[in-house]
């Protein structure tokens, strides 16, 4: 039977069978550059913004949609030669005072542009720090800020809202934990990467199982509702037996997602990754190798693959959603909270915001005193805005946003329901694409016939290959810029 929701899934509870054998042959064939599409159009079409317009779009913005809020802290302690972010690595308690202080700044700004109903405060479902290391803020400093956001807006219930923290399990104080949960956070997720020591060395991010573990269990014990750890396979020194064993070790604590991404040396794009030997990295054998035996473990263990990368227990939100065909995709990854408009504050963070006729992606600027001298500027001149960048997305892009979109968090597109959102016949509309597709659906890595387009078991690691072929902004220049699949 159909169900009322075309994108409920069929795969039903997980099972070790949710997906097929690895295939290395296929992944091979396929391996190939391409976005991993956290907005469609990609931030590689951000082109500079106008005067004024980020001040319309927040007073044009719909005022009953929820808010979910990003902030950006960019500093760290240490720096891990893996990284490919713009961080600051600094050991200044100062700077962390100083930082919020812009961002204290620019909440200001926008939430007097905020239309609300009846004069209330916008409601927020959602918040996250990323970073850098957030909890570089000291824990005082993180009770400030959350105590401004209450005088600013108005949250749900943290058994109701989704409010969570990266954290580097290093730089924790004795207490942070307890002051984070006691403040309404509810989800934290945790940079480990690698248990071997070996490894660790290599990338300097330096610390041990008993501390992961020791952290998982407070936690636990302090009731956040969710936990995330981060690994990276194709690290220096890593093998299949090293990184296997840090899978089941990882699969002992048990957390309820994990995320596990492929590592890309590009020392002349990232300075830090400059400090990796290339003789020490994994031949591309070996972390296809690496692939293969996390995916393997991991699905037996019991975790349900929700896609590019990320895993989660069948119990977590994330696979629930996905089974009930609810489940997003934004700039903060995999969601439940597709309904919010997003707010970034802090250096380099993003926005998406809709009104009645568009949608914009907005960008900060990616330099630190360039955004402070922005905020600055915005004190005495209510014309300037945080926003260097936007995107305006057009019908056409919303449209092929949701079918990209679909395909990566659901693996299916329905042309019935596209033809009533968006009033096109999908199939007359996308004849080349569907051409484009007779291989992958001659390899059985798709299904495709008068319904829809459905991502097979054997296909669904290959999900950002199929959601390119409707990507109509990837040319060869752009996809020079992203990693490979694998």
């Amino acid at each position: 039977m159909q169900p009322d929701n075309p994108y409920a899934s069929t795969r039903g509870s997980i099972t070790s069978k949710q997906l097929p054998a690895f295939d290395e042959a296929m992944i091979q064939k396929y391996n190939r550059s391409g976005p991993r599409y956290t907005s469609y159009p990609t931030a590689l079409e951000f082109t500079p913004i106008p005067v004024d317009l980020e001040t319309k779009i927040l007073k044009n913005r719909e005022a009953r949609a929820p808010l979910s809020l990003y902030f950006h802290i960019p500093f760290c302690r240490h720096l891990c030669y893996y990284c490919a972010c713009n961080k600051i690595i600094t050991k200044k308690n100062s700077d962390s005072g100083d930082y919020l202080e812009y961002l204290i700044a620019e909440i200001k700004l926008k939430r007097r542009l905020l239309t609300t109903e009846g004069g209330k405060n916008p409601v927020v479902k959602q918040l996250h720090l990323g970073g850098g290391t957030p909890t570089f803020l000291r824990d005082e400093e993180m009770v400030q800020l959350w105590e401004f956001l209450q005088t600013q807006f108005e949250f749900l219930p943290e058994d109701e809202g989704d409010y969570s923290i990266e954290i580097d399990p290093r730089e924790l104080s004795g207490n942070t934990l307890k002051v984070l949960r006691d403040l309404g956070f509810n989800r934290i997720s945790l940079g480990v990467q690698d248990l071997d020591e070996s490894v660790q060395i290599a990338v300097n991010r330096v610390h041990s199982a008993e501390l992961i573990e020791n952290v998982l269990t407070e936690a636990r014990e302090l009731g956040f509702h969710s936990i995330n750890i981060d690994l990276i396979y194709g690290l220096p020194h890593q093998t299949p037996e090293t990184l296997e064993q840090t899978i089941r070790r990882i699969i002992e604590m048990a957390p309820d997602r994990l995320s596990v991404f492929n590592y890309a040396h590009l020392p002349e794009r990232f300075k830090a990754q400059r400090q990796i030997k290339e003789a020490d990295l994994p031949s591309p054998a070996a972390k296809l190798t690496m692939l293969g035996n996390t995916i393997n473990t991991l699905t037996e263990a019991g975790y349900q693959y929700i896609g590019i990368d990320h895993f989660a227990k069948p119990d977590d939100e994330l696979a629930v959603a996905q089974r009930e065909g609810k489940l997003h995709r934004n700039f903060q990854g995999y969601t439940i909270m597709g309904d919010c408009d997003l707010l970034g504050f802090g250096v380099s963070s993003i926005s998406q915001i809709a009104n009645t006729n568009s949608r914009y992606i907005l960008q900060n600027d990616t330099d630190l005193q360039a955004y402070q001298a922005t905020i600055d500027a915005a004190q005495h001149n209510l014309a300037i805005m945080p926003a260097v960048k936007v995107i305006k997305t057009s019908i056409k892009d919303r449209l092929r946003e949701y079918v990209i979109m679909n395909l990566l968090c659901h693996d299916y597109i329905d042309f019935k329901d596209v033809n009533q959102k968006f009033g096109i016949d999908a199939i007359t509309y996308f004849i080349d694409e569907i051409a484009q597709l007779g291989a992958m659906q001659e390899d059985r890595l798709i299904d495709m016939d008068a319904a829809g387009i459905r991502v097979l078991p054997k296909g669904r690691l290959l999900g950002r290959n199929v959601a390119m072929v409707f990507d109509e902004y990837l040319d060869k220049k752009h996809k020079n810029r992203f990693s490979k699949v694998i």
